[in-house]
């Protein structure tokens, strides 16, 4: 037996667990949605996130012998100009994500020193805008220096928010019986949790779609299953049993804590905490529980960004082709990190972090905006997934190698892998329609920008080849 294939199903399902899910999907779900989400998880996780993962199994499996992840899944199955436009879009969609991380920062903060959201929810908007720069300057150049005692730290950090994130449903579900703590949502009927599927539903889809994604995390770890044709599918779904159970009695306890019948406006953007503090106030312990995930989700946070300035640059940058990105932004200073790739993110985070503000004139609507744009953006890398698994369906590459497989039939895979695809579209489209009054100024506004920047992000990686191309001439 291959000493290598140590993972069992149970080992390879929690491993999963903790790198897809967060407290945060929850929150962020039941602000948009409500109890009808519970709902929506269910179907979510088994007509989407599934199909999904058992999908990077088979790619993980397949292609077993490359290292660039979706990228080189895409190269072998179409070539190295797709190739190209998948790396650039894995990274090019961390570029909200850079935007909204240092904002996630400040308000984490604001909570560290003060207890109470109304510091930064309070604030003027290009204020806490410039202070995010600041803050992303700071760590870019942290990131810059090769510094890694971050990650570390930040790894201990994020695993005490997930510690926290499960003890936290625990501690609420079983506050009405050892605290007899009344729920807060009270005249709880049939429709309060079936989805009413219309317009406005369909532009919540999105954010489930970001919650669930990013399962082609899992391929390197598919070939160190023992016996991954059987134990595989059955780690996966142990994953999304374990991110059902989370999700449905994670939103249950939201319930529990929040009416969700008059959902707070600020729950996405304080939800969170708040959640934590009323949760010490129901145990008597006042502000401990707030105070420890507050401290602890701040240090993730920022090891998350530095992590996320650095690693998926460097994917692209890592495998790129001269003919499509120019050799002169794979230059690299003494700690190994590309500055002009550093340089080329900092002038798109800067944009997007400073234009926004000049629109949206509150705390509020601008960070729900910002992780509503991530939402639409971050999908598109999936996409990639399932282009390369319908690639692979339709051509037959390496059909015949052995390994795990999804499904054995490529007429069923192909038509699988088309509909992960076509709903990840629709849901990153209907993602875009804002989440504010109807038709206003602030809606207009933020249409205009969530229709815009895909767009600009994507339509930069046209660029690069063009100025690599004339790089090339030059340099004959």
């Amino acid at each position: 037996m291959d000493e290598k294939r140590t993972l069992r199903w149970y080992n390879l399902g929690m491993i999963a667990f903790v790198m897809v899910w967060g407290f945060g999907n929850i929150v962020n779900n039941f602000a948009q949605q409500g109890l009808q989400v519970i709902v929506s998880w269910i179907l979510i996780l088994a007509l989407y996130f599934v199909p999904y993962a058992l999908m990077v199994g088979e790619m993980g499996s397949t292609f077993d012998s490359t290292s660039g992840g979706v990228s080189s899944w895409v190269k072998e199955t179409s070539g190295t100009k797709i190739a190209y436009l998948a790396g650039w879009t894995y990274w090019v969609v961390h570029i909200p994500y850079l935007a909204q991380k240092p904002q996630a920062v400040v308000v984490a903060l604001g909570w560290v020193f003060f207890q109470d959201g109304s510091k930064v929810s309070n604030m003027n908007p290009m204020m806490l805008q410039l202070i995010t720069l600041i803050i992303f300057l700071i760590f870019m150049w942290v990131a810059s220096r090769g510094i890694t005692s971050l990650k570390t730290i930040g790894t201990l950090a994020g695993t005490a928010v997930f510690v926290m994130s499960i003890l936290y449903v625990i501690l609420v579900l079983t506050a009405p019986i050892i605290r007899n703590i009344e729920p807060a949502t009270t005249n709880i009927s049939l429709k309060n949790f079936v989805p009413s599927f219309d317009f406005k539903y369909l532009t919540t889809l999105s954010m489930l779609v970001f919650a669930v994604g990013g399962a082609e995390k899992i391929s390197p770890y598919v070939n160190n299953t023992k016996n991954p044709e059987r134990e595989f599918p059955i780690g996966m779904i142990m994953l999304a049993t374990l991110v059902g159970i989370s999700a449905i009695l994670g939103s249950i306890a939201m319930a529990l804590m929040f009416d969700a019948n008059n959902i707070p406006g600020d729950l996405m953007l304080n939800g969170q905490y708040n959640a934590f503090k009323k949760l010490g106030e129901y145990y008597g312990l006042g502000n401990l529980f707030l105070i420890i995930y507050a401290c602890a989700n701040t240090i993730a946070q920022i090891s998350a960004l530095v992590f996320s300035i650095d690693a998926p640059l460097k994917v692209l940058l890592s495998d790129a082709d001269e003919e499509y990105i120019p050799k002169s932004m794979m230059g690299v200073n003494k700690y190994g990190a590309p500055i002009k790739g550093y340089l080329l993110t900092l002038v798109l985070v800067s944009i997007l972090i400073i234009v926004p503000a000049l629109g949206i004139k509150d705390i509020n609507g601008l960070f729900n905006w910002l992780l509503n744009l991530n939402s639409i953006v971050m999908p598109m890398r999936y996409l990639w997934v399932f282009f390369a698994f319908i690639a692979l369906k339709k051509v037959g590459v390496k059909k015949d190698k052995e390994g795990y497989k999804f499904v054995k039939n490529d007429s069923l895979g192909y038509f699988i892998g088309m509909w992960c695809f076509i709903f990840t579209a629709f849901a990153c489209i209907m993602g875009m329609f804002p989440k504010v009054e109807l038709f206003s100024s602030q809606w207009v506004f933020q249409l205009i920008l969530n229709v815009i920047t895909p767009f600009v992000l994507i339509g930069l990686g046209l660029i690069l080849p063009i100025v690599a191309r004339r790089e090339k001439g030059k340099n004959k």
